[in-house]
């Protein structure tokens, strides 16, 4: 499976790069995610919870950067294993573009499955990998981005903003 997408999020690229890279951000936004535990500088290991279809199965992999062109992007490539109900890996090419006081990120991302949940079919899949990106880049958008008051007006997010910004 391959997809493509872009999605803008009001913060400056170093902010969001930053931010890609923090494992407590990652946590948050990772649907179904329990660990992200960092064991290098270009390393981490997970452990991922999802129900797709009939299936329920935790995840526990490998997630590696490389390619690091901070603050413009990098590839990230991970692999787990869901025992019985199968294995998923695959990787993403992630490239952050300036907007102004925003940043467009832009991701390909190329997928294998196998096992039991390679039996669920393709659309089944295909939908659940949507769903899963884009929740993960809604809750990414919603921590690093500002909000906006009831009058319309931006306001940052206090601790990520101090944080890097």
């Amino acid at each position: 499976m391959d997809m493509t997408g872009s999605q803008r999020i009001e913060a400056k690229r170093e902010v969001v790069y930053a931010a890609l890279n923090d494992v407590d951000i990652l946590r948050q936004c990772i649907p179904g995610c329990e660990t992200v535990e960092k064991t290098s500088e270009n390393e981490m290991t997970a452990k991922v919870t999802l129900k797709i279809g009939p299936v329920k199965a935790s995840f526990s992999g490998k997630v590696t950067l490389s390619d690091l062109d901070p603050p413009n992007g990098y590839t990230i490539t991970g692999e787990g294993s869901g025992g019985a109900a199968g294995f998923a890996k695959g990787g993403a090419n992630v490239s952050l573009e300036a907007d102004g006081e925003a940043t467009v990120l832009h991701y390909t991302v190329n997928a294998q499955i196998g096992g039991k949940l390679a039996q669920l079919g393709g659309r089944l899949i295909d939908a659940t990998s949507k769903k899963l990106a884009g929740d993960f880049f809604e809750k990414f958008s919603d921590i690093v981005g500002p909000t906006v008051d009831e009058e319309g007006a931006q306001k940052k997010k206090g601790w990520i903003s101090k944080l890097i910004g």
